[in-house]
């Protein structure tokens, strides 16, 4: 048996970082937890740093990170180092006995720790979409620039991945994302006016967090998986097409010039690609299996882009690039909290997010602070864009 890899978990109580802590659990000899960073859920940091030990742990505040340290003490782990915040976050994923870091904090909040991660050539098992949606151009530069390997763990992604080992980038045709298409992929157009959060909130196959599920209802979340698919595997995005599968059992397709298309099918379970990412090139046996027997058909239809304009948006977005794409992620974020607030109807979403994106200036952000800067400016007029909202209905 090689050494174990070792491991940084950026976004260790996320969905995530809990599964990939459960793949550790199920192969110790190959594994090992060697830094946790997480944010606010200081109880479960605190179990998991009981539980794995690590050598360094990172948390949101210097407050937290102060009543951490106190009960590790009070617990007799006297020997971890608490960090916080994104100097914390940075220094976590850039020890330089880590192996693989998992990029797994929600939003922009990951990208500084995971570029550093980068620019120090580790292997990066990416399961943020808004760090290649945002900062994509700088963060493939970087990885063509100090070796580092980029593995997506995003099943759609890393189902392409896996489909693209079956022949060269220069003989692929087209690859294709599969969509379950959210709750409302039958729902007329008339009715998506008054489609409430709840009604948003019941994804018909997954178990997500908010944004994520709400995302996957507009299918903007589609949208930042095309953006994330042109950056990973260099492909420009009329060569990323999107079909709606309800069964996501198909996670994604990839069609190469003579005709041939490979599929990746597999049990709708993260654990799974994560596993592939961490082993990555072997395949490590497990018990993720599929019934091929309870496969009794397959569904695929194209998205309807009037219905869904958030995943016309992406795509107008991905051919443009540059801070284009930042305003993108940026103004559906703080579009998505509006309506979970109810200060804004479903399709105000894609409403704000246009505004923004035609008030963005077309420029190429050439570093991480330049890149924050635009998404700070976004933040800001999506802000403003909401408020109007709000005034109109008063």
């Amino acid at each position: 048996m090689k050494n174990k890899k070792k491991l940084a978990i950026l976004g260790s109580t996320g969905s995530i970082g809990t599964s990939t802590l459960s793949i550790v659990e199920s192969f110790p000899n190959r594994y090992e937890v060697e830094a946790l960073v997480a944010g606010r859920n200081h109880a479960a940091i605190l179990s998991q740093c009981l539980r794995w030990k690590p050598k360094v742990v990172a948390v949101a505040t210097e407050e937290l990170a102060a009543e951490l340290s106190i009960q590790l003490r009070a617990a007799g782990q006297t020997e971890m180092q608490v960090l916080w915040g994104t100097a914390g976050a940075i220094y976590a994923a850039t020890l330089p006995e880590v192996d693989f870091v998992v990029s797994a904090i929600v939003g922009v909040a990951g990208l500084e720790a995971t570029y550093a991660a980068v620019c120090a050539g580790k292997t990066i098992g990416l399961a943020n979409k808004e760090c290649l949606v945002a900062a994509g151009e700088l963060i493939i530069a970087a990885a063509r620039t100090h070796g580092a390997a980029l593995i997506p763990i995003d099943s759609e992604h890393n189902a392409v991945h896996q489909c693209m080992r079956g022949g060269t980038h220069a003989e692929v045709r087209q690859i294709w994302l599969t969509a379950s298409g959210g709750p409302f992929r039958s729902t007329p157009a008339v009715d998506f006016e008054t489609i409430t959060p709840a009604q948003a909130l019941k994804h018909p196959t997954w178990v997500m967090g908010q944004r994520i599920t709400i995302d996957s209802a507009t299918m903007m979340n589609k949208g930042f998986e095309v953006i994330e698919a042109c950056r990973l595997f260099q492909l420009p995005p009329e060569k990323v097409r999107v079909t709606v599968h309800p069964q996501s059992t198909i996670h994604s397709l990839v069609e190469f010039v003579d005709g041939s298309i490979l599929a990746q099918l597999s049990v709708t379970d993260m654990r799974l690609p994560i596993l592939y990412a961490l082993a990555y090139p072997e395949r490590v046996p497990s018990d993720l299996t599929f019934d091929l027997a309870s496969l009794s058909y397959l569904n695929f239809s194209p998205p309807d882009l009037d219905r869904f304009p958030c995943l016309r948006l992406a795509y107008e977005a991905a051919a443009v690039g540059g801070s284009s794409c930042v305003a993108l992620n940026a103004a559906d974020e703080i579009a998505v909290a509006a309506f979970l607030k109810g200060e804004i109807p479903f399709m105000g979403i894609p409403r704000t997010i246009e505004k923004v994106m035609t008030e963005t200036p077309a420029t190429h952000p050439a570093s991480i602070a330049e890149v924050l800067a635009v998404d700070e400016w976004a933040r800001t007029y999506a802000t403003g864009v909401v408020q109007s909202y709000r005034a109109v209905r008063v």
